[in-house]
């Protein structure tokens, strides 16, 4: 099958590649971002492939089924970014990859952690400047802090498991109790009693209409004074407006993302020599017990390599006629 790739980097195209030498499929790619004014590009395509940033809504949908497209293959497990009920329309098939590694995801959350908490960042660029102080670098032991986690799947799962490993007080939230956390000693109780009790929260749920801001200026209200705030799920899961205001009046005492609401014209490019225009973000940037990295939770070899594996494989699937374990339904 002949397949446009959108945003494509060097490392999409070497572990596609690798995985493709099997199936055959023809790859050709793109490193612009899908979107209705780049979706000409997808001419002829009977496929194409898209990241969490490429805006497959009601329009570039519309415009790639005029011009042959019939399946979406996506690089990621959330799909919030596809207009499903359009896609269903349209006759065009949407894949996913529903598991690549949540260990990735959930090590780089607790990395976050422990950067905030004890200023990695901030040590290691005083010693390279001969500063040995240890003025404001002054943490808190992880080892018996509770940390609440809002979403239980496979990576909520794996972030358990590492915290219980630190030694902490693991309470949840998730429409669903997962057994493998209720294994590990998880409590689930409901969100408002889970944000007052906990030093740590982890956002590890999908964005769907009903998480879209969970994390809002009323939700804020119920955290503890001072507590830590990580989010490696998806940007839309925080309003940033209302978190800025939280970090100004410390009730929110530490903040890590890997994602922004807005991260759509920044994360994966190098913009080292641009003025971002995005007050709201820069605003972020000055906070010193913020964190942010840009989207690279998911960014290990293991990871990589599942997630070709499983999209070049979803492919090849559809192209054969057969069910696709990893369709998107409604």
């Amino acid at each position: 099958m002949k397949v446009a790739i959108f945003s494509a980097k060097n490392y999409d195209r070497q572990f596609l590649q690798e995985a493709n030498q099997d199936h055959g499929h023809e790859l050709v790619y793109f490193e612009p971002r899908l979107t209705s004014e780049t979706a000409a590009l997808a001419t002829d395509f009977p496929a194409v492939c898209a990241f969490i940033n490429d805006e497959l809504n009601a329009e570039t949908l519309e415009a790639i089924s005029a011009n042959g497209t019939k399946l979406i293959a996506l690089r990621s497990a959330g799909f919030n970014n596809v207009d499903i009920e359009t896609a269903v329309k349209l006759g065009i098939t949407v894949v996913r990859v529903p598991a690549y590694s949540p260990y990735a995801v959930a090590e780089h959350a607790a990395g976050l952690i422990l950067t905030l908490n004890r200023k990695y960042h901030r040590a290691y660029s005083r010693v390279r400047e001969s500063n040995f102080s240890l003025n404001g670098l002054l943490g808190f032991d992880l080892h018996g802090s509770t940390v609440g986690i809002v979403g239980t799947g496979k990576i909520g799962v794996c972030f358990a498991q590492i915290m219980k490993g630190f030694g902490c007080k693991l309470i949840a939230y998730d429409v669903f109790q997962n057994p493998s956390c209720l294994e590990l000693g998880v409590k689930y109780v409901d969100l408002p009693e889970l944000l007052a009790n906990s030093d740590i929260v982890s956002l590890h749920c999908p964005l769907t209409p009903e998480t879209y801001h969970i994390i809002n200026a009323e939700s804020l209200q119920y955290f503890k004074q001072g507590s830590m705030l990580i989010n490696t799920s998806r940007g839309g899961l925080i309003d940033t407006k209302a978190i800025i205001d939280a970090l100004k009046s410390r009730k929110i005492g530490f903040l890590g993302l890997d994602v922004y609401e807005l991260e759509g014209n920044l994360f994966f490019e190098d913009l080292s020599d641009e003025v971002i225009q995005d007050d709201i973000f820069q605003r972020l940037l000055t906070f010193p017990n913020v964190v942010i990295t840009g989207h690279q939770a998911f960014f290990t070899r293991n990871a990589l390599q599942n997630i070709a594996q499983t999209t070049i494989s979803n492919i090849t699937d559809i192209a054969q006629g057969k069910v696709c374990a990893n369709e998107v339904k409604i």
